[in-house]
């Protein structure tokens, strides 16, 4: 009985969240919203039903060469993107991928320099080497 007892805590502990992160937000049903989001009227001056810039942009990706122990030479963000030519670079920068990887010397490192380009040059980027950036 006292064992049982002593096990109540850490088996409660168990299956708190075992449906997912507990620190995330949950939609509301009716509404198809989160909880924490609230409803506001567009800013005075605002045009409804405009498009953003920023929701026509996109970022594109490659592997920055380097490998685990050293091995491989990382090419630099400004150096790979002269690859794309004359597409337009709103930002550049080199991040990690977050996937896990096999730790063993010459393997890759899940670091890719990242470029934000306009949607409509997606196509041209691929064609240049480059994939579509979904981590963010």
């Amino acid at each position: 009985m006292r064992k049982a007892l002593l096990l109540l805590p850490f088996i409660f502990t168990l299956g708190a969240c075992t449906h997912g992160n507990c620190r995330s937000q949950k939609k509301d049903v009716n509404t198809n919203a989160t909880a924490s989001s609230a409803v506001t009227a567009p800013a005075a001056g605002a045009e409804v039903g405009v498009v953003s810039a920023k929701t026509e942009r996109v970022k594109v990706f490659k592997a920055d060469g380097s490998l685990q122990c050293g091995q491989g030479k990382a090419i630099p963000v400004a150096e790979m993107q002269k690859e794309l030519k004359n597409i337009k670079v709103y930002s550049a920068a080199n991040k990690n991928d977050g996937m896990m990887r096999i730790q063993v010397c010459g393997s890759p490192t899940g670091q890719n320099n990242v470029y934000e380009i306009d949607r409509k040059d997606l196509e041209a980027a691929v064609k240049l080497g480059f994939k579509e950036w979904t981590v963010d």
